[in-house]
């Protein structure tokens, strides 16, 4: 190949990274947002909430103990608050009747898929936001909120999501 094509190619790269970037622009803005403003971004059906904090308190809040086991540490128990999942999906409207995932995203791009199964199993999968009676900071000051998917069910804690900030019914 020429240094003429290569030139080429490169310049048609860039320029389609710049329209993605373009386009996900307003998209990123939106979740940062969600995330400053403690909501979150729920999907399905053809729609979309924003929920805020004050609203998922009143879901049904429940204090619960989950074991994290990380690659760099010992498994540990810890005492969470939060709320049952399926309250939330309830909450909005969002029938799960011909549903098949849920679909959890959190701002940093870590993405979660769980079975409809999953998300309707008692005592499973929550999304908390106190640990040990103390609110979930954020990444920025070195914490893992306002909102995490602590999943009980999850032995080696690889599908619990940090930094929630959007929740996609499929």
């Amino acid at each position: 190949m020429s240094n003429k094509t290569i030139g080429i190619i490169i310049l048609i790269l860039v320029i389609i990274l710049g329209v993605f970037a373009l386009m996900n622009r307003e998209l990123v803005k939106d979740k940062r947002g969600a995330l400053e403003m403690a909501e979150i971004i729920v999907k399905g059906d053809e729609m979309e909430s924003m929920i805020k904090f004050e609203d998922i308190v009143e879901l049904g809040e429940v204090e619960f103990l989950a074991t994290l086991d990380t690659s760099d540490t010992d498994p540990q128990d810890y005492s969470y608050t939060g709320i049952p999942l399926i309250n939330l999906i309830e909450e909005v409207g969002i029938s799960i009747a011909d549903k098949r995932q849920v679909i959890v995203r959190g701002i940093d791009g870590y993405t979660v898929v769980f079975s409809i199964d999953e998300v309707m199993d008692e005592d499973n999968i929550y999304l908390a936001y106190k640990i040990n009676d103390r609110y979930l900071d954020s990444r920025e000051r070195g914490g893992s909120g306002p909102y995490q998917i602590i999943v009980k069910k999850d032995q080696f804690s690889q599908r619990w999501c940090k930094f929630v900030v959007e929740l996609e019914i499929r």
